[in-house]
């Protein structure tokens, strides 16, 4: 496969991919030799976001190095590589808690993309993500998530036949989060990189924690971190983000 398409269900801004499922779309492509479809053991994957992913084009990959490149018409998308990279999990927040929180969730009230995937008020129930992390008092956002069928993709699905959320689905759900543990209405920002350990996939229907955390802000950038929890407390997956500040009206909102 040379190829990797964002369906256009899938946005972030009006217009372009959404950054965590694209850059998971891409990762996917660098570890599709695993064993029997599980994840265990993949390692950390770095998404470089070099230009908004166009939505329903292909994007054409090459390897070359150990960088897999996405292009369309010449222009690099993006690029992702497998690091040595130690990510370190954000504390978790209990589901009582998360939920709580949802109810601050800023974008409940603005928001610069709206119909975003992984959490866009203006998506239906089972067609976005719509994660809503709030605040949970120590500087730290949390909110639940339940996977819905419609995000099981065949090849994801692991040998005991229980379903599971694809890899892309996965990584949208560590993006936006991160994000949001910041000041996303005030400092409008755009996902720029994600780092990404995937420990095992979400389970369809069951109830998850998703937990964001903001590092440091320096210039344009900021630095942020996120941890998916399943309904164990176990870690499914974690992320580092860098996000860059931008003029909203640049991305069609």
């Amino acid at each position: 496969m040379n190829e990797i398409i964002v369906p256009g269900r899938f946005n972030g801004p009006t217009g372009s991919g959404n950054g965590g499922w694209t850059s998971g779309e891409l990762a996917t492509h660098l570890v599709a030799e695993c064993p029997d479809n599980r994840i265990d053991g993949w390692p950390a994957i770095e998404v470089t976001l070099r230009q908004p992913p166009p939505l329903d084009t292909p994007l054409l990959l090459e390897e070359s190095d150990g960088v897999t490149t996405a292009t369309f018409g010449g222009a690099v998308i993006a690029t992702g590589r497998v690091v040595e990279h130690t990510i370190s999990d954000v504390d978790p927040v209990g589901p009582d808690e998360a939920r709580a929180a949802e109810s601050a969730y800023a974008g409940h009230v603005s928001h610069p993309f709206p119909n975003c995937f992984s959490c866009g008020p203006d998506r239906e129930e089972g067609d976005g993500l719509r994660i809503f992390p709030g605040p949970v008092g120590d500087g730290r956002v949390a909110a639940t998530w339940r996977p819905h069928p419609s995000l099981a993709e065949d090849w994801h699905t692991y040998v005991d036949a229980t379903a599971h959320a694809s890899v892309a689905a996965t990584w949208a759900a560590i993006d936006c989060v991160g994000g949001w543990a910041s000041d996303l209405i005030g400092r409008p920002m755009v996902l720029g990189r994600i780092t990404a350990r995937v420990d095992t996939l979400p389970v369809i229907g069951e109830e998850h924690v998703v937990v964001g955390a903001e590092i440091q802000v320096e210039g344009r950038k900021t630095f942020t971190a996120a941890t998916l929890y399943d309904s164990d407390h176990r870690v499914v997956a974690s992320a580092e983000h860098v996000w860059f500040a931008i003029d909203p009206a640049a991305f069609g909102a």
